[in-house]
């Protein structure tokens, strides 16, 4: 600390723009959700289910009900990072998901299995999703669709190593084994690290946000947004965002969930699914990096329009591919559009609402799209058991996309989300 009680940062002050070390680390936060992800206990599920003699149907309903109560982890965690900031939220997330996912490791009945699930969802999917999204938000705001996308980037590229890397280990060790790395790799890396290096505020280390000097001439221009987490929700445009990004969760977790199935419905092999999932992957970073360069010059009005329309013509796609070029083509609908909601979502509450109150204003967009998630596959099985076909659920489900996309044109937008 300084003589004035201002925290320096660690070796780098004056160097470098602290946030992109805050953004950094915030990245790997959100690498570090993959055991609370349904993609990452998507790599064990199988193994576990042998392991402890558990049904696939006893499995879903238990993951819903994790998913469910996890969700609630996303509301008290925003205002934690809002009174005490995100190093120590992070450092003890970290601890508390590390621990978790080491007992989960260790488990043995359905029931302990149950409370392992809803606690990895909890910590990881929800807790940890949001203090990795405040920190960048704390850490800019001129540039934070610029940040946001690098940081869409860095996680997209994170994940994409890790899955292959987990799944192997699983394959080769089992999945308690490579459960338990994980742990450790939370508790003696991502904890330590957010103790050491994170720093809550650009003002915790006497800097303006976006690199400015604490007194700059640029400072007394900087929007002065401060809104609450009530004045957000009374905006007709955090409603707007927050279910466009929800839709979005329902339906990327509902395909990707069943895509097999789905794909077979309409006549694929299961080798097609997987160089689908892949040309989705890739074309979800150029998604990135296409709405961060955009977001420069038009609003995130325009995006998200742009992408919720992508999204409702890739729905009605699915329903009717018959050839594995119009699958791959399919796909890139599917990874563009993800990429673009991905960079609205995570850019929008601070440019819209401020700094001052961002974790709860995202603790409570992050439920939304968690609840949403864990709706998604039990939607889409259910409609296909009682109708038989898929077809149709993807059309009511491109009609709601679009219905966003023509509520994303009217409803009034914040100034902070208008232009860049």
């Amino acid at each position: 600390m300084t003589s004035a009680g201002v925290d320096v940062a660690p070796q780098l002050r004056g160097r470098v723009y602290y946030g992109w070390i805050v953004l950094g680390i915030a990245s790997a936060a959100m690498v570090g959700t993959l055991p609370g992800r349904t993609q990452g206990l998507g790599l064990i599920t199988e193994p576990l289910l042998r392991d402890l003699q558990i049904s696939r149907i006893a499995y879903a309903q238990m993951n819903l009900v994790a998913t469910l109560i996890g969700g609630l982890f996303c509301l008290g965690i925003g205002r934690l990072i809002d009174r005490i900031g995100s190093r120590l939220v992070l450092t003890v997330t970290a601890l508390a998901l590390g621990a978790t996912v080491l007992a989960m490791s260790q488990v043995t009945g359905a029931a302990f299995m149950l409370v392992a699930i809803t606690l990895t969802r909890g910590f990881g999917q929800s807790a940890l999703s949001v203090i990795s999204l405040a920190m960048v938000g704390k850490w800019f705001r001129r540039r934070l669709t610029v940040a946001m996308a690098v940081y869409s980037v860095a996680i997209s590229v994170g994940f994409m190593l890790m899955f292959p890397l987990v799944g192997a280990m699983v394959q080769s060790a089992g999945w308690r084994i490579a459960w338990s790395a994980i742990g450790v790799a939370l508790v003696c890396g991502l904890a330590p690290l957010a103790y050491l290096f994170d720093r809550s505020s650009p003002e915790s280390i006497g800097v303006e946000v976006d690199g400015g000097a604490i007194d700059s001439p640029e400072a007394s221009t900087e929007s002065t947004v401060h809104a609450t987490l009530g004045e957000a929700m009374r905006s007709p445009a955090f409603w707007v965002f927050a279910l466009a990004a929800s839709m979005y969760g329902l339906v990327a977790s509902g395909i990707g969930l069943l895509n097999e199935s789905i794909l077979t419905e309409r006549g694929f092999a299961p080798d097609v699914y997987y160089r689908a999932l892949a040309v989705t992957a890739i074309t979800g970073l150029a998604g990135n990096f296409i709405a961060g360069a955009l977001a420069g010059r038009v609003s995130l009005r325009s995006i998200l329009m742009t992408a919720l329309l992508v999204l409702a013509g890739g729905l009605i796609g699915l329903a009717h591919v018959s050839t594995e070029g119009q699958v791959m083509a399919q796909a890139v609908t599917m990874g563009i559009g993800g990429g673009f909601v991905m960079v609205v979502f995570f850019s929008v509450w601070g440019r819209a609402y401020g700094r001052t109150h961002l974790g709860r204003i995202q603790g409570v967009a992050q439920i939304m799209t968690v609840l949403a998630s864990a709706v998604g596959p039990l939607f889409l099985a259910e409609w296909a058991a009682s109708t038989g076909s898929y077809s149709s659920a993807f059309y009511l489900l491109s009609a709601l996309v679009a219905a966003l996309a023509v509520a994303a044109a009217f409803v009034p937008v914040p100034a902070g989300a208008r232009t860049a």
